[in-house]
């Protein structure tokens, strides 16, 4: 693309010098753009987008007894910023523990064994089913688990089997049993601000999501995943006296309403949020709440990334299939056909036992590929097909 870029650019004789100062314009304006961004680039801000000294926030971090990153799963940048803030906590502080929301709790004996230099990187994966537990690119979470082994700090699992939060969202907290729980306790009562989010994340979906009853199940199985990591944080501090600084997904923290909120009713007030903010993120969000500090990126320079391909429904085990709880409205599903209750027994000829068998042939789907779906309806056995849209062409 850039050998034809230039190539059009030579031949029409636009390299000259008003291009050059033009250019040297749109960098000036850039470089003023990020100058007045609400937290400039390379740069801490509190919560309202008032600037941090770097030294005193990461030795107050580094003193408190969680620290809490935040990312988005599929930002090389955000991990790249997390690296980075352990290796700075990790300096101020060598006492540290890792803990991972990519981890459930039964791989646990997994990661000690990385954690002491047993294991290679391709057994890690392979022992901890990293594709079926987590699927997310390896690579963007390898260097911190590099940087834990290298300087032997304890890696640990904060989550629980999927199996629990998706029956907590089918059938309550309540109708799991004691013994099938995976030792999580009950969870705090989520704040008024927390259930607000998640009502506006359940708007994304069909009107089945929508009904009192789904929503808040919903709303439960949210407070009980946060919960489970709460407790880890705070089982690895009290036993082992380290800071641990948490590696999980930054719907789970912002506002200090989810971890944060079970930390605090587990006896630790004083854990710190710290989230890397976009160049692109609404100033509006600094609402002087959703972090203790964020971090500035700028522009990434890595290339772009073609998204992942997106079926857009929520699923949840049915028998001999998975079920389609609920369906994203304009979604590839929605225009297939699928609606919420259909059984999918079969995608492109494969038999689909578990939601990780669905998704993972969903990802392999190239830009503008059809895919066959087979369902079981009370009216009986269909066949769908879900067709994705095509790659958008860059000039």
């Amino acid at each position: 693309m850039l050998p034809r870029l230039m190539a059009v650019l030579l031949l029409s004789g636009l390299l000259s010098g008003s291009l050059l100062a033009g250019l040297g314009d749109a960098t000036a304006a850039k470089a003023a753009a990020q100058t007045n961004a609400c937290v400039p680039p390379g740069g801490w801000s509190d919560a309202a987008a008032r600037p941090l000294n770097a030294a005193d926030l990461l030795r107050r971090a580094a003193a408190s007894p969680a620290v809490l990153l935040g990312e988005r799963h599929d930002n090389a940048d955000h991990h790249r910023w997390q690296l980075h803030s352990l290796a700075a906590l990790h300096a101020l502080n060598p006492d540290l523990a890792v803990g991972m929301e990519m981890f459930p709790r039964s791989v646990q004996p997994v990661l000690d064994r990385w954690s002491a230099g047993q294991l290679t990187e391709a057994e890690l994966l392979r022992e901890t089913n990293w594709p079926k537990v987590w699927g997310y690119d390896a690579r963007f979470y390898l260097p911190i688990l590099h940087f834990a082994r290298m300087n032997r700090l304890p890696v640990v699992a904060l989550n629980v089997d999927r199996g629990l939060v998706s029956r907590t969202a089918r059938e309550g907290w309540a109708a799991v049993p004691a013994g099938e729980r995976e030792g999580v306790g009950d969870p705090a009562p989520p704040p008024a601000s927390y259930t607000e989010r998640l009502r506006q994340v359940m708007a994304a979906h069909g009107p089945t999501e929508r009904r009192s009853g789904s929503f808040e199940r919903f709303v439960e199985a949210q407070s009980v995943w946060d919960r489970a990591m709460a407790e880890r944080i705070a089982e690895t501090h009290r036993r082992t006296g380290r800071t641990v600084v948490a590696i999980l997904g930054q719907g789970h923290i912002e506002g200090r309403d989810g971890v944060p909120h079970q930390l605090a009713d587990l006896g630790i007030r004083n854990s710190v949020v710290l989230l890397p903010w976009d160049e692109d993120r609404p100033c509006a969000e600094l609402d002087g709440r959703i972090a203790d500090a964020v971090y500035g990126l700028g522009e990434s320079e890595a290339p772009a990334e073609t998204p992942r391909p997106r079926l857009g429904v929520m699923l949840e085990p049915g028998p001999d299939g998975v079920r389609v709880r609920s369906v994203t409205e304009g979604s590839v599903a929605a225009a297939a056909g699928l609606t919420a209750g259909d059984l999918v027994v079969a995608a492109a000829g494969s038999p689909v036992r578990e939601a990780s068998d669905l998704t993972t042939v969903v990802q392999r789907q190239a830009p503008g590929t059809w895919l066959p779906l087979t369902v079981k309806r009370e009216q009986g056995t269909a066949e769908l097909v879900a067709k994705f849209p095509a790659a958008p062409v860059v000039e």
